[in-house]
């Protein structure tokens, strides 16, 4: 065999791999693209729908215990979680409730003057759909296995459109700018390959931050981190759309405060009763909600900065603690802080701040930060905007080249070489990203039983797979 009849034959290998991997996930990549593109824009897109509780005189403002009872009041039964702080003198509060009977989290505005404004569901929020589509495409811990399918086999797509985009002593053209003059087949093909080199390593940098939050993988790198021994604290990115399950530091904490737990659980009761005392000061009961929060206010944490009362739900499935938490939920992870409080003598007893974390953690949240469009601020955003352009780009050039060419009578594959190539070091790679994607392994597995087992077997769906030699 000749050294060009080898190359072309594994050329058309993974070519092969390359049409097969792009049919199982340009439909999953558009929509994680355009959702992705949504939620990088989360900070413009909340102050858009809070647009109208901004702004508004703070004459008579009353203290917050007065708006969070207010807020109560407006959905009877309800539990309160935390009360975001004003981002200026003259914003609402928001105060985000959970609803009674499992009827979902509410977020309720609060003027300056205690007047329930309006109120939004918190999972029907715009850039909340868009997370929740990105991550699980509403399909819960199912619609993360096949968001990880698809990051995993995307993976795959980009190493083999590479080694299909690599020059072979043709120029530039074509390589690294589109040729827009040689007509429609080469201006498709070229828009593709070209979009493609540009965005290899953007997408693969999104790819790769993305991990940790899916199901198989996250969870999987949670387990080895623990055998290891390389966790310090409480993660604070979820598995498959669900929080991590609490560390047994944690557990003991909890479970050795129980009684306060238990004497703080009724926080809707509780917060009704300080309303009536706003102007409280420390003493057997504590320190009140208006000083906490005068606190927080003190303190100059990123927006948005969440006050969580003792026994109240804590963020990310945490069991709930007995003292007072101030918290900064920026999504620029690394200027993240959190306070706690003293329950009985408001004074401060931890601080948690990025730097605190386990090394991993902190190169995973600057992982999660970039993905989320918040390391850099605007520039980051306009960054993840452009990947997922192209990402898009990518998408409908390869639909629009595989119709051009698609035969009537079969799905278009590529045919199988009629000399079959040598993948030594093909198989290396695969194995390797195998063990590294534990979905890919799976799907690799069941492609190729179903493939020997079943496809191969019947003639006709053989042919229209193209899984027959030319």
């Amino acid at each position: 065999m000749t050294v060009s009849t080898q190359r072309a034959s594994l050329y058309r290998t993974i070519w092969r791999w390359h049409f097969y991997a792009g049919l199982l996930v340009i439909p999953l990549i558009v929509v994680l693209a355009a959702t992705g593109a949504v939620y990088l824009f989360k900070p413009q897109i909340d102050a858009f729908e809070e647009r109208a509780f901004t702004g508004m005189p703070d004459r008579g403002s009353v203290s917050p215990e007065v708006q969070v009872a207010a807020a109560l009041a407006a959905f009877p039964g309800a539990r309160l979680h935390s009360y975001r702080l004003p981002a200026r003198e003259g914003d609402a509060a928001l105060v985000h409730l959970g609803l009674p009977s499992g009827m979902g989290m509410r977020d309720v505005f609060v003027s300056p003057q205690g007047r329930v404004l309006d109120s939004l569901g918190s999972e029907t929020r715009i850039a909340q759909i868009a997370h929740d589509v990105h991550g699980q495409l509403l399909l819960g811990r199912k619609g993360s296995w096949l968001v990880e399918l698809a990051a995993s086999w995307a993976i795959v797509l980009i190493a083999s459109g590479l080694y299909l985009w690599w020059p072979r002593g043709t120029g530039m053209a074509g390589v690294v700018w589109p040729r827009l003059s040689r007509g429609n087949r080469v201006f498709w093909r070229d828009l593709h390959a070209v979009t493609g080199f540009w965005v290899s390593g953007l997408a693969l940098v999104l790819l790769l931050t993305g991990l940790p939050w899916a199901d198989v993988w996250g969870s999987a790198f949670k387990t080895v981190r623990g055998e290891l021994g390389l966790v310090k604290g409480r993660q604070e990115w979820t598995i498959g759309g669900k929080a991590p399950a609490a560390t047994p530091d944690e557990h003991a904490e909890h479970a050795g405060h129980d009684h306060a737990a238990m004497m703080a659980a009724d926080i809707s009761a509780s917060t009704a009763m300080m309303a009536h005392t706003p102007h409280a000061h420390h003493g057997p009961a504590g320190p009140s909600f208006s000083e906490i929060v005068a606190e927080a206010k003190a303190r100059h944490l990123p927006f948005p900065v969440a006050v969580v009362p003792p026994g109240a739900p804590q963020a990310f499935g945490a069991p709930p603690r007995t003292d007072w938490t101030v918290r900064s939920d920026t999504q620029d992870r690394p200027r993240a802080v959190t306070l706690r409080f003293d329950a009985r003598t408001g004074r401060e007893t931890a601080r948690e701040t990025f730097a605190d974390k386990h090394p991993i953690d902190r190169l995973v949240g600057y992982g999660v930060a970039w993905h989320e469009g918040a390391l850099f601020g605007l520039a980051n955003q306009l960054i993840g905007l452009a990947t997922a352009i192209m990402l898009i780009v990518l998408a409908v050039s390869g639909f629009v080249m595989w119709r051009r060419r698609k035969p009537d009578d079969v799905l278009g594959a590529p045919a199988i070489p009629a000399v079959p190539a040598r993948i030594g070091g093909v198989v290396v790679i695969v194995v390797a990203l195998a063990v590294f994607l534990p979905m890919l392994a799976i799907s690799l597995v069941v492609v190729a039983l179903l493939e020997r087992l079943v496809l191969s077997r019947i003639a006709p769906l053989a042919r229209w797979l193209g899984l027959a030699p030319a």
